[in-house]
């Protein structure tokens, strides 16, 4: 599940598609644009659109860094358990 700031409602992300997809989400709900949300995960634009994309290829480190800029918490689950 992927919890979206304070908001109650989660997000189950399966794919990078899904995982750039509720970013972008949670980036336009929070009223900010990619140039902001760059600055403040301190990653490039470039690297910010490509994530919001789905580009599989993207770095996990910067991946959590505007996650955290968001204040979007991450949580992995065993769909098994």
């Amino acid at each position: 599940m992927f919890p979206i700031g304070n908001v109650s409602a989660s997000v189950l992300v399966t794919t990078p598609e899904e995982l750039g997809a509720a970013l972008k989400s949670a980036r336009i709900a929070r009223g900010l644009r990619l140039e902001d949300l760059a600055l403040a995960a301190g990653v490039g634009r470039r690297f910010l659109g490509e994530l919001e994309r789905g580009k599989p290829t993207v770095r996990l480190a910067e991946t959590l860094r505007v996650a955290e800029a968001l204040g979007v918490s991450i949580t992995a689950s065993d769909p098994n358990a």
